[in-house]
């Protein structure tokens, strides 16, 4: 769980501005990384569409992102996002950008592929707005071409983009595609209610901080432990690929795969009176609210 914060923010939460009681634990459990590959893709349509998680977020780069498209296209009714990609797992996987290497030559490196995820820091101090945007805008352009209608904008590794001016690009593209946007990070979300759009109201969850002993337990303490307000837990499953031809961190994805189909889940999300959404409700407020104009600042 990520801890950037010291509590929820002033005001009313963004659980109350999307409708819900006052009293009412709302979670978003969105499963990232579709596209990643097929064994990824597979189980998160199951996730969304047996188990408890609720939304998706697609990697336009990602070399299995065409099978989910696919995925998508036959079943309109699975919400998702775009998962924003400026990077790529590791070395040995060599993603590109999708706009042409040469159209955003601060975000790869000398072999024309973006940069290694343990490269963030590197990217964050050299990448050029102006090829963020292009980039971003491409990858927005593929899912359109494709016939596909996102509900959000999310990121790949860099919470919130990692840097202020993409966080702000972000929120931008989000309004201007008729979008919500994850805003996880303190800075960020304050500035995202200032203008009246609705963000988790809590520290967020990445599944990869959960040690994997013991983990659908934790899982469980979790859900009873969830405070009043909006919440979201960004968790990653996967399938058994066959054959294993690369390696993706199979086990925790497996792990979050085994609680999020299983029926303890099911069972605690209900015992607890958890009302857990998608991206479809944020989208609407984001999209209903017209003081949340367009800008950079």
């Amino acid at each position: 769980m990520h801890s950037d914060d010291e509590g929820s923010l002033a005001g009313p939460s963004s659980s109350e501005l999307l409708g819900f009681p006052r009293d009412a634990r709302v979670l978003i459990v969105n499963c990232d990384d579709l596209g990643l590959h097929e064994a990824v893709n597979a189980a998160v349509v199951e996730a969304v569409n047996r188990g408890v998680a609720s939304s998706a977020s697609l990697m336009v780069p990602a070399p299995a992102a065409a099978h989910a498209m696919g995925l998508l296209a036959a079943d309109s009714d699975l919400p998702f996002g775009v998962h924003l990609t400026l990077t790529r797992d590791g070395p040995a996987h060599r993603w590109a950008p999708v706009a042409p290497a040469e159209q955003v030559p601060s975000l790869v490196g000398a072999d024309g592929l973006l940069l290694p995820s343990a490269a963030v820091p590197e990217l964050l101090a050299g990448a050029r707005i102006e090829d963020v945007e292009r980039e971003l805008r491409t990858q927005l352009a593929v899912v359109a071409r494709a016939g596909l209608s996102p509900t959000h904008l999310d990121w790949h590794v860099m919470a919130d983009g990692g840097r202020d001016d993409i966080r702000e690009l972000t929120v931008q593209l989000a309004l201007e595609h008729g979008l919500a946007a994850r805003v996880w990070l303190r800075p960020g979300r304050q500035a995202a209610r200032a203008r009246g759009l609705p963000v988790v109201d809590h520290d967020f969850l990445d599944s990869f901080a959960l040690p994997l002993q013991g983990k659908a337990e934790r899982y469980v303490r979790l859900v009873r432990a969830l405070p009043t307000g909006l919440s979201e837990w960004a968790v990653h499953p996967a399938v058994d690929p066959t054959p294993v031809d690369v390696d993706l961190d199979w086990a925790v994805r497996r792990s979050d795969y085994d609680f999020l189909i299983s029926a303890e889940a099911d069972r605690v999300l209900a015992d607890e009176a958890v009302m857990v959404i998608d991206y479809r409700r944020l989208q609407r407020a984001w999209a209903g609210n017209p003081g949340a104009t367009s800008h950079r600042s």
